[in-house]
């Protein structure tokens, strides 16, 4: 009988590695099969929450974050297409380097969770920002992204034009801050185990069968 896992998936739209490990689980997942069920949720995390609305140049951003240069922030970026094409997800940031605001988007994932779509607007958002180039601060792309992974638009723009969703996001982006979570992606199994980072395969592999073994 298959084992079901809680899995907490703490992450940002606008971190790449995010979108890695994202692929990366689904795909230790799949070669797992039916041994395990997997309770997956997205759980909010703002690497930048005061990012104004208008976003920010993302070497600018990482310039005045971390000292990045110009020439390390391109060869960032060029092992993160790497990876990306690794696990099947294809980054295709240039020419179009910003960073945004993503709360609102995280409180749409809180919405889509209640509807059972929070995994396909995950999914949506992140090749939105990362392959598309899109704006995932945007309430016109958010309420498209919406309705393409067949959420009901409407309700999306009126929770976008509210403050729905947002004492609920803060009070679960603070929970996993107090938690000790302070990068991402952050992979809770069974409310027990961390993965940290935007780890391979088979390193997401091995964690779930160490876990599944311990019963």
């Amino acid at each position: 009988m298959p084992q079901l896992m809680k899995i907490d998936f703490v992450s940002d739209i606008s971190c790449p590695w995010c979108a890695i490990g994202l692929h990366a689980l689904e795909k230790a997942l799949d070669r797992i099969g039916d041994e395990v069920v997997a309770d997956l949720s997205f759980q909010p995390f703002e690497l930048n929450p005061q990012m104004v609305p208008e976003g920010q140049d993302i070497n600018e951003h990482l310039a005045e974050k971390y000292g990045a240069t110009p020439e390390q922030s391109q060869r960032t970026r060029e092992m993160i297409r790497a990876r990306g094409e690794e696990v099947g997800f294809t980054f295709n940031m240039e020419g179009r380097s910003r960073i945004y605001n993503t709360f609102d988007a995280h409180r749409l994932l809180a919405w889509a969770a209640e509807e059972g779509k929070q995994r396909e607007l995950e999914h949506a958002l992140f090749k939105a920002y990362f392959t598309d180039g899109e704006n995932p601060g945007s309430h016109e792309v958010l309420v498209r992204l919406a309705g393409e992974v067949g959420l009901d638009k409407a309700r999306a723009k009126d929770i976008l034009a509210s403050d729905d969703y947002a004492t609920e996001t803060r009070e679960q982006e603070n929970f996993f801050l107090e938690q000790g979570i302070s990068s991402v992606p952050a992979v809770i199994l069974n409310d027990r185990y961390l993965i940290s980072g935007g780890q391979p395969v088979d390193v997401f592999e091995q964690a779930l069968r160490q876990v599944l073994a311990e019963g």
